[in-house]
């Protein structure tokens, strides 16, 4: 995908999106399940986990062996049908870091349009960040975050948006407080505290474009009904459903943590599971080669790796990268009066659609 020319549409209402939130959800308790009855259900499903398994180097981090934080990376993949996970887009970012002395778990999510460098590209390209796993997959999408962040990321993650609404259906539905009536597709929400079926947390993850924080918006309500599956999950009736989710999983997930490192995680990290919080990068709104693009300024890069950092027991670091570079030669640009960013030369792609 190095070439001037790439298509990539817009984001229609029938992409689910929001669906890796849900599957971050199921991953991550089931990560930081701990006891008895968990670690025999890890254990039954060890043959879903191996077929899971998809190393993205050869040489695995040593962090979980040692109790140490870790950072883990989601991706959720526009890979179309058949259950593919070996290309396409990433087009929901996340960066999960968990710390076993603070017993928190930190979600960061990275905006897909967000102007980045390729990391690990033969020449120097700026693209959206979506692109890292299309052009080298999870080794690339790790390297590209790691250098735009300056934290180091452990493990990868990536979900095909696969149609798994009935996740929500198999815990009993989630109860949410929607900050507005959300309607789409024939289905409303009423503003207030309501219990959703799994076709109506889909309509509440799924809305974009009504809501007046655009993308930053839906990202939000996607925080609140995966922290909903999750509450479910963590519960004893939730437990019992652990084997039958995690064989729906099996084809619509590969990472490179290792199953022996997933019951470490059970057994060292289960207390993190109670404190979980969410954040995300904010960018500005840019043109570049006539597509809308987010840029993350200088110092909300800073904000987010000194975070992260902070949670993974490492001390702050001067990020000098592209990003921060091509920031200090666009002294002018500031996301509204001034839309205009200059790569100077370093993004040679083109999209055929809009993609705001």
């Amino acid at each position: 995908m190095n070439g001037t020319s790439r298509r990539q549409q817009r984001p229609t209402r029938k992409k689910h999106h929001w669906i890796l939130w849900t599957l971050l959800g199921v991953l991550v308790v089931l990560l930081l399940a701990g006891g008895g009855f968990a670690y025999s259900i890890l254990h039954k499903t060890q043959a879903s986990f191996d077929k899971m398994y998809s190393p993205a180097t050869t040489k695995a981090p040593q962090a979980i062996e040692q109790g140490k934080p870790v950072s883990i990376l989601f991706l959720g993949v526009d890979t179309g049908a058949d259950g593919r996970v070996d290309r396409g887009n990433s087009d929901t970012l996340i960066v999960a870091t968990l710390n076993p002395k603070t017993h928190k778990t930190m979600m960061y999510s990275i905006p897909r349009d967000t102007l980045a460098e390729m990391s690990g590209d033969k020449k120097r390209n700026m693209q959206k960040i979506n692109a890292a796993y299309n052009i080298g997959s999870s080794t690339m999408a790790k390297k590209t975050v790691s250098r735009l962040l300056g934290i180091p990321i452990d493990y990868y993650v990536t979900v095909n948006m696969g149609g798994l609404q009935k996740v929500v259906d198999a815990v009993g539905g989630v109860t949410v407080n929607s900050p507005m009536v959300v309607s789409l597709n024939g289905i409303t929400i009423p503003k207030g505290k309501q219990h959703l079926n799994g076709k109506q947390a889909l309509t509440y993850a799924r809305m974009r474009y009504e809501d007046p924080r655009g993308d930053y918006g839906r990202q939000m309500r996607q925080q609140e009904v995966i922290r909903a599956v999750m509450k479910k999950l963590a519960s004893p009736k939730g437990i019992s459903h652990y084997d039958a989710l995690l064989k729906s999983l099996q084809p619509n997930v590969r990472t490179d943590l290792p199953f022996n490192n997933i019951i470490r995680l059970g057994l060292k990290y289960h207390k993190n599971a109670d404190h979980i919080s969410s954040q995300h990068l904010q960018g500005q709104s840019a043109w570049i080669n006539g597509s809308s693009y987010q840029i993350a300024s200088t110092s909300q890069l800073t904000k987010a790796s000194n975070k992260m950092r902070a949670e993974m027991a490492l001390p702050k670091k001067q990020l000098d990268n592209d990003e921060t570079r091509l920031n200090a030669l666009n002294p002018t640009f500031n996301g509204t009066s001034n839309q205009t960013y200059n790569t100077f030369g370093l993004d040679t792609v083109y999209y055929t659609y809009n993609t705001y």
